[in-house]
């Protein structure tokens, strides 16, 4: 019988990250001060990061070193398994081989403590207090709860109210894990209290729950900020899940020809697939292709502008150079709450105009109709967030079915669905909404760009 399971040993465990920065074409757009309107300093920075992650962030070192520390906690449940999807290809009668990534495996059960427990060392050996996040599906909230937990820190979340509402077992985690969860936007900030008396039932978005994180981490001495995607340093974090699939990729004797994740700021996409980019950018796999899939209610890569803009609502960050659909904008309210974002990150974002990274856009009820496929070909049941690429993976597959193309296909499983069920059960009963794009929402949203 072939091998379908890819495992590495733990001395095998990457013992740095990759920083994409340092084989880019041309360098990456500044962020912008939107106050002096020149280019961030590190000392813009200082009051909501702690030093070595703001070294991090503008570093263009290839390879940044991972703290012993760090690696100690990752042992919990790295390195990841790389799968092949054997059953899911006879299902789909396709000649194309069908591999993923399976970060589910963590105690938080996504990708997103790779680079938790890394922020959460980083601010602990600075004598940091109390770290302040947001999360939207529960997912980055439930991971920084972890690492904090782990690293004796405080933890303050705002989650995005429709994901709070949507998934209770999350905001549990959570708690379970010593961290103090709030529906955003709250009563907690000056700015959440902005947006209630404008909206009592506003269902909040990823760039009101940033802004109401950064205003408390601000205004605080003993708080710093933590982000769970879209800046450099979160993204390099993230680089040990394709590190260790190249490996993987090398025991299996393959190379994928095409590479699919999911994206809302691009951290689980990036970091699966830049470590595979750099053999496109260094021109070793000129043909790689790397798809970035995100949702049709909220197509930041496949409809927004790309320009400068705030990464939250209420323009508390700098202005970074990205695909966005406005800072303003709410996207609805879709299952895959990790996915409501209104840009990108900035790096990604450039991969993208340059040519190197793709995008496409998927409705909820054909993603989870992919994800149940799966679940009853593979036995996993993912992430709502995750199935945008399972859906990506399973389509490129029966475009290799016609063409009789052996394509190797790689998707990047990011996570579990296990406190997803209420959004499987809305599919599974026929009352999954398919949302449109809102042109008019963005629209208006657009026009309150930064000039």
């Amino acid at each position: 019988m072939e091998n379908t399971k890819f495992l590495l040993d733990e001395d095998e465990i990457p013992r740095k990250w990759y920083n994409i920065q340092a084989d880019l074409p041309t360098p990456l757009d500044p962020p912008i001060n939107p106050a002096t309107k020149e280019p961030v300093k590190a000392s813009d920075l200082e009051p909501i990061f702690p030093v070595e992650l703001i070294k991090q962030e503008v570093s263009t070192e290839r390879w940044i070193p991972i703290p012993e520390e760090v690696l100690d906690v990752y042992r919990l449940w790295r390195p990841t398994p790389l799968y092949r999807a054997v059953k899911l290809e006879k299902a789909l009668k396709t000649p194309a081989r069908i591999y993923f990534k399976w970060e589910g495996v963590s105690p938080p059960g996504s990708h997103k403590p790779n680079t938790a427990v890394a922020q959460a060392y980083y601010n602990m050996k600075q004598g940091v207090a109390r770290l302040a996040t947001e999360t939207g599906a529960g997912q980055w909230g439930s991971s920084l709860a972890f690492a904090t937990c782990l690293f004796d820190l405080d933890c303050t979340i705002y989650m995005v109210r429709v994901s709070y509402e949507q998934k209770p077992y999350r905001r549990i985690l959570m708690e379970t894990w010593g961290a103090e969860c709030i529906p955003s936007p709250s009563n907690r900030t000056q700015f959440g209290k902005k947006m209630l008396e404008a909206d009592p039932e506003c269902p909040g978005s990823l760039g009101i729950a940033i802004s109401e994180a950064i205003e408390d981490a601000a205004t605080h001495e003993d708080a710093k900020y933590s982000l769970g995607s879209v800046l450099n340093h979160v993204l390099l974090h993230q680089t040990i899940v394709g590190l260790e699939c190249k490996k993987q990729f090398e025991m299996a004797d393959d190379y994928p020809d095409v590479i699919f994740g999911c994206v809302g700021g691009g951290s689980n996409f990036s970091g699966a697939c830049f470590p595979f980019v750099a053999d496109k950018l260094s021109g070793e796999k000129p043909e790689l292709r790397a798809v970035a899939c995100e949702p049709k209610a909220c197509p930041t890569l496949t409809k927004g502008p790309y320009t400068y803009d705030h990464g939250d609502t209420a323009k508390l960050t700098p202005l970074l150079k990205m695909y966005t659909l406005g800072h303003e904008f709410v996207p609805p309210p879709i299952h895959a709450g990790g996915l409501r974002y209104h840009g990108d990150a900035p790096l990604l974002c450039k991969l993208v105009k340059d040519g190197f990274v793709e995008a496409a856009a998927y409705h909820q009820n054909e993603v989870f109709e992919a994800a149940v496929l799966f679940a009853r070909t593979e036995g996993f049941v993912v992430a709502p967030e995750t199935a945008h690429c399972v859906k990506a993976a399973i389509d490129e597959a029966l475009r290799c079915k016609k063409t009789g193309e052996e394509k190797v296909i790689l998707f990047a499983n990011s996570g579990h669905g296990h406190f997803d069920l209420a959004a499987y059960d809305a599919y599974l009963t026929g009352k999954l909404i398919d949302y449109e794009y809102p042109a008019e929402l963005v629209k208006q949203a657009l026009a309150k760009l930064p000039k």
